[in-house]
Formats: C-alpha cells, sequence, structure tokens
C-alpha cells in the first residue's frame, strides 16, 4: 500500500512539472493566476498522454494510447485504481493491466493446430491458411488418436480462455519434452 502511494507521490510530481512546462510556455500566465487568487481555488486542468498496456494470458500485449485531460488528481488515480503505474515521463503516464482472458486476436481467428514438425501452435486462421502467431511444445503426433489428430488438421477454434487452457492441457501429455524427462 506505501509502495502505491509512493508512486502516486512521484506521479504528482511528475503533473507538477507538466505545470511547470505549461506555464514556461505561456510565458507565466499561471503564476500570473496563482498571485492573485489562493492556490485551492486555481482550476488548472492539465492533458497528459495516457499508455494502457494489456497482458493477456496467451502472451499477447496491445498498448491503448489515449489523451487525458487531469481536473482532479483524486479523480484521475480513481479511475486508473485497478492498473498499475509502471512509468511516467512528462507528461505520460504508462499503465499495465493483466488481463485474465485472452487476447482479441485469439478469440476472432485464432485456431490451435500443429506444424508439420509436430509443433502445437497457434495460428491467426485455419492452420493450412495462415501464420504462426505462437508454439508451444512438440507433440508425438504418432500417439494421437485418430481423431484428435484430424482435429489439430482443421485447427481447433480458440473462442474463450477455458477452451485455451483446455486444449493446452490436452495435448500436453502428448509432448515429446515431457517423455524425454
Amino acid at each position: 500500500m506505501q509502495a502505491k502511494r509512493f508512486i502516486r507521490i512521484i506521479a504528482l510530481c511528475g503533473v507538477v512539472w507538466v505545470i511547470f512546462l505549461a506555464d514556461f510556455a505561456l510565458g507565466g500566465e499561471i503564476r500570473k493566476a496563482s498571485a492573485n487568487q489562493p492556490a485551492e481555488e486555481i482550476k488548472l486542468p492539465v492533458e497528459v498522454e495516457v499508455v494502457l498496456t494489456y497482458m493477456y494470458v496467451d502472451g499477447e500485449i496491445s498498448e491503448e494510447t489515449i489523451t487525458e485531460t487531469i481536473y482532479s488528481m483524486e479523480n484521475f488515480w480513481a479511475k486508473y485504481d485497478e492498473w498499475q503505474l509502471i512509468g511516467m515521463d512528462q507528461g505520460k503516464f504508462i499503465f499495465r493491466k493483466e488481463m485474465d482472458d485472452i487476447s482479441p486476436l485469439l478469440k476472432a481467428n485464432g485456431y490451435f493446430g500443429v506444424t508439420e514438425d509436430g509443433i502445437l501452435t497457434i495460428f491467426n486462421g485455419k492452420p493450412y491458411k495462415s501464420h504462426i502467431i505462437q508454439s508451444f511444445f512438440q507433440i508425438d503426433v504418432g500417439k494421437l488418436e485418430s481423431r484428435k489428430r484430424m482435429e489439430l488438421k482443421k485447427g481447433i477454434p480458440i473462442k474463450t480462455k477455458d477452451r485455451y487452457v483446455e486444449v493446452l492441457e490436452t495435448f500436453k501429455s502428448y509432448s515429446k519434452e515431457k517423455q524425454a524427462n
């Protein structure tokens, strides 16, 4: 909890730095306003860049960059309370969130299949038409039931995290790496 508070203090310093740079760019207009009004009455929205990094169970990472106007630091931190602050740099905040799900790419077009070398692989589309997204381990294809071999050859669609985990677990027992140990 203290680490989170420390990070927020550091982030606040970053926002102060942004305000300083904005004041410099505006020729001191912010300081002139503060000389005429008590500090708590000054409403200075600050525009910052926020990078949201999503990390999925399947190893995919996606980023989204947005411009955020901060009217209140308290509201800003509350908005990103479930995110981990991983970096800041002059008006830029970088947050990360681990998603307990598979990536949108896999849901939309991911298929488990097997390469010619017998490696369990995820393809972008059906295995015989598309390129590899991720490879896992080599399977002893000779020990597979013909039904499972055909499923892999045609491609097993991945629509949910449960299906992703189920297929990996099913074929892990056919792994050549496991048999070598």
